[in-house]
């Protein structure tokens, strides 16, 4: 064997191997945060789900609204100021909510209900208008009253574009709930900003890697939610 490929081969093995022992050593380690992990995840997830499910509650009417001929110079308002808040920093938002609320959990499902209705309004008014014209006026043409069209024809077609906007809301959700625990709401940020605080690498792991893992799951869940609930002819993945 070559001396040169000889070396390279061995300082990649002990690379390796001494690689694979630190991971061992970092999961053993935040091995021993793993009732925090559960509590802090749970915490977190509820405070998810509880701005999520009121977000959707909210813009999704909001959005079909907005989507009425009659209503496009509020529609262009409205969107403005969610854009316009939507680029005030996260750690702002929790600031003026507990500048309001007080610390706790309620300030913390305020800040991730505003940043979460951008989204869900936005593609829910897209994804209405851009139901193509013909389809709406064949349903005129047999008498269909406006609920139904919007119940029959504007909705289905536009569903996957709003679950889309859900499935981007709650994912970016996920990742921004850390940040609950700088005003008491508790979550994830926990072991993440103490881990910061004392150096503490394997217990900063404890907190950053489940938030990642929460989030992917919860993308994988809508998508999958995503693929049933479109109507199967009007689905680009069915």
């Amino acid at each position: 064997m070559n001396p040169r490929f000889a070396r390279i081969v061995a300082g990649a093995s002990i690379a390796l191997l001494s690689a694979s022992a630190r991971a061992d050593n970092w999961f053993a380690s935040i091995g021993q945060y793993r009732a925090d992990i559960v509590y802090q995840a749970g915490q977190q997830m509820l405070m998810v789900l509880i701005a999520g499910v009121a977000a959707i509650l909210v813009a999704v009417p909001a959005g079909i609204w907005l989507s009425r001929p009659g209503n496009g110079r509020a529609a262009h308002f409205v969107m403005f100021t969610l854009n316009a808040g939507q680029a005030v920093p996260k750690l702002a938002i929790l600031a003026l909510a507990m500048s309001v609320l007080g610390i706790g959990a309620k300030p913390a499902i305020l800040a991730l209900w505003l940043a979460t209705l951008l989204p869900i309004a936005m593609n829910t008014y897209e994804g209405i208008r851009a139901v193509p014209p013909a389809m709406i006026e064949a349903a005129n043409g047999i008498g269909m009253t406006q609920w139904q069209i919007l119940r029959k024809v504007e909705l289905p077609n536009a569903m996957f574009v709003i679950l889309a906007g859900v499935r981007t809301a709650l994912a970016i959700t996920v990742g921004t709930a850390p940040l609950a625990f700088l005003v008491g709401g508790g979550g994830l940020g926990e072991l993440i900003f103490t881990g910061i605080d004392l150096n503490d690498f394997s217990m900063l792991l404890a907190g950053a890697i489940p938030t990642a893992l929460l989030a992917v799951a919860t993308d994988l869940f809508v998508a999958q939610l995503q693929h049933w609930l479109v109507p199967r002819g009007v689905s680009p993945q069915r």
